[in-house]
């Protein structure tokens, strides 16, 4: 097909994919570079409340509605000691941290990073320590985090002014311990042996948390898929939950190739997710496991060795990624693939939320939301109910990386309570609009009640300080549906979302 060419969008509200789980909009944590001294928690701001969260930062952290927290790490946590982080601040450990080579402070801990998910109305997900940490020190947090007071790490957490259980219930078992630049990092089999024992502790405090396993770090690592089957054949039954991550780049200056990197996406869940399949097979097992995507994002452009190394400072500015327009539009498709796969995928995790590659960057009194924040504000606000197999009739572009591939990338949601049918539509083309058809095939729209757009001419064009709503979501004219059809135009380089009555 030529670009000139109309593209057709065909729903059916009863070709389901699978529910939409909340947990698919959720955030990650780690004490790396600004994210939490600087981002979270900066008593010497301004926009500091009496606890030192910056409620600049939470009012933006709310609006996203991150359903859920992945917190403290990332590499960080593979040298972490959970107990340093607790207790009166004046009598708490400044500590060398090598994951970033840091010094942190550990004025802000455990107990802090609950209040600040209470705050942001978000659930914790916590990552124990399988590096240089026990599997007793991680069922030592489950204790301190889950049980009722009577006992030693319980009667710690209510000396620490949280009488009540926080009631934790995802937990992550360890990061990335696939990594040789993982502190502790151990083979698949060794690995596998510790999380299932480590597994096996935290659920005896505790049989009603969701574990979720450490998978490859990469579809790029050597080990990958091998590490995923070893993992998950020792511990199938333990784990709820198998972990993926994955950092999208355009290191080659291809934005063509760059705009249809989804194809590279929904090609690692496939992977992943036929091991699970195998596996579920292999054990004979009723049980499921899915899939948690708990570190995605774009990231390339502060990757250099002094972006990662923090030279023994505190809150040292470390990989602070300005994200632009094709970035944007990288992270719309992404979503897009979370809803396309929402049958395996439950959990995902943008890391980070906050200065680390993030779509909030931080001055002391100051604050910017990058590109990337306004896809995922779209998604968190409006995909909900089930999301839906769609047929998509687009027209065609050449890639370097990827071959043939359709100029547009569709996804939508169904949600019957709500009486609501989501789309979201990223035109990949640089220079072309896609006329688009939208026809409704089982049920009766009354009214695209909301349009918003993202887009631009320049795909390098990022929000500055300077120029902060360059690249914002704009409410644009919604078409009027006419006997179960709209029509409209999208324009190059632009993310669109739709909300529709039915």
């Amino acid at each position: 097909m030529s670009q000139s060419e109309t593209a057709r969008l065909y729903i059916d509200s009863k070709r389901v994919i699978g529910e939409i789980s909340p947990l698919l909009f959720s955030g990650f944590a780690e004490h790396m570079g600004r994210c939490i001294y600087e981002g979270i928690y900066d008593p010497a701001s301004s926009q500091a409340d009496q606890n030192g969260l910056r409620q600049d930062v939470l009012a933006a952290l709310r609006e996203l509605n991150y359903r859920s927290m992945r917190y403290p790490g990332g590499n960080f946590v593979s040298g972490y000691r959970w107990e340093d982080g607790i207790g009166p601040k004046d009598q708490r450990p400044s500590a060398r941290e090598l994951a970033w080579q840091s010094i942190e402070s550990n004025q802000f801990g455990t107990d802090e990073f609950m209040h600040f998910c209470r705050e942001i109305g978000t659930e914790p997900m916590l990552a124990v320590n399988l590096g240089t940490g026990s599997i007793q020190d991680a069922a030592n947090l489950v204790e301190y985090c889950n049980a009722s007071v009577g006992s030693k790490y319980a009667d710690m957490r209510a000396a620490n002014s949280q009488s009540v259980p926080y009631g934790v219930k995802y937990w992550c078992l360890g990061n990335e311990m696939d990594g040789p630049w993982q502190i502790g990092h151990l083979e698949a089999a060794a690995y596998g042996t510790k999380a299932r024992e480590a597994a096996k502790l935290m659920r005896l405090h505790d049989e009603s948390i969701e574990l979720v396993l450490c998978g490859s770090s990469s579809s790029k690592m050597p080990t990958y898929p091998e590490w995923d089957r070893i993992g998950l054949e020792m511990c199938w039954e333990l784990v709820d939950y198998h972990s993926m991550h994955y950092y999208a780049d355009n290191d080659a200056d291809d934005t063509a190739s760059y705009l249809a990197h989804s194809a590279a996406l929904e090609d690692y869940v496939d992977t992943v997710a036929a091991v699970l399949r195998y596996v579920k097979a292999k054990t004979r097992s009723k049980h499921e496991v899915y899939l948690s995507w708990d570190e995605w994002n774009v990231w390339y452009k502060a990757r250099s060795e002094d972006d990662r190394r923090g030279k023994w400072t505190e809150a040292p500015h470390l990989i602070e990624e300005v994200y632009n327009l094709e970035d944007a539009l990288v992270v719309a498709q992404w979503l897009n693939v979370f809803l396309r796969r929402a049958d395996v995928l439950k959990i995902a995790c943008i890391a980070q939320i906050v200065n680390v590659i993030a779509p909030i960057l931080t001055k002391s009194d100051d604050m910017l939301k990058q590109t990337i924040y306004y896809p995922l504000l779209m998604f968190s606000q409006m995909a909900s109910g089930n999301s839906l197999d769609l047929l998509v009739e687009s027209p065609r572009y050449e890639t370097k990386n990827y071959g043939d591939m359709p100029l547009l990338d569709v996804s939508a949601a169904y949600d019957g309570a709500r009486g609501q049918n989501t789309i979201f539509i990223v035109n990949r083309s640089q220079t072309e609009r896609v006329p688009l058809e939208i026809h409704w095939q089982d049920v009766a729209p009354k009214r695209i009640s909301s349009a918003h757009q993202l887009a631009g001419h320049d795909p390098k064009a990022a929000n500055t300080w300077e120029n902060p709503n360059q690249l914002t979501t704009q409410a644009i004219y919604a078409p009027q549906i006419i006997d179960g059809k709209a029509e409209m135009s999208l324009p190059p380089l632009s993310f669109t979302a739709l909300g529709v009555e039915v």
